[in-house]
C-alpha cells in the first residue's frame, strides 16, 4: 500500500509534468487548445482557432512530445522513489519502461484524437483519457515486469 502511494506521488508529479507541457505546446507551438479549455479560462489566454482535425493532429502531435519529457521525469521518480531497479540492466530497464509508456500513451493518444475529431470533444477532456490510460497499464508492469517490487 505504501508502495502504491509512493507510486501515486511519483506519478503525481510526472502527470503535472505532463499538463503543463503538454497545455504549453498545444498552447503555442502547435494549436490545440480551444476558448473553452480550462487552462485557457484560468490563465486568460489567446489561442488560436483551428478545425477540428488539425485541432485533433495537434493535439496528438503535442501529446508525443510532451511523452519524451514527462515519462523522464515518471522513470527518475520511479527508481529513485517507487521501485528498485536491478531486474535488468540499465538500457532494457529503461527501454521496458518507455515501450510499456509508450504503448499505454499510444492508446490514450489514439482515444484522444478519436474523442476530438469524432465527437468535437473539448481537448482538456480528451486528454484526461491518455492519463487515465497510462494509470491503469503502467503500474502493474513497472510492478511486476520492470523493477524488482
Amino acid at each position: 500500500m505504501i508502495q502504491f502511494m509512493k507510486y501515486c506521488i511519483a506519478g503525481g508529479v510526472a502527470t503535472l509534468t505532463h499538463i503543463v507541457l503538454f497545455h504549453f505546446i498545444a498552447w503555442k507551438i502547435f494549436p490545440a487548445l480551444q476558448k473553452s479549455d480550462a487552462a485557457v479560462i484560468l490563465f486568460n489566454l489567446q489561442v488560436t482557432q483551428v478545425d477540428v482535425v488539425t485541432r485533433s493532429f495537434n493535439s496528438m502531435l503535442s501529446n508525443g512530445i510532451t511523452f519524451l519529457f514527462s515519462n523522464l521525469v515518471a522513470y527518475i521518480a520511479n527508481i529513485y522513489f517507487v521501485f528498485e531497479s536491478g531486474r535488468h540492466s540499465k538500457l532494457v530497464e529503461i527501454s521496458l519502461f518507455y515501450l510499456v509508456s509508450g504503448i499505454s500513451m499510444i492508446i490514450g493518444t489514439g482515444i484522444m484524437g478519436f474523442l476530438i475529431r469524432f465527437f468535437g470533444m473539448q481537448t482538456t477532456i480528451a486528454f484526461s483519457a491518455n492519463i487515465v490510460t497510462a494509470v491503469l497499464i503502467n503500474y502493474s508492469i513497472r510492478k511486476f515486469f520492470i523493477f524488482k517490487g
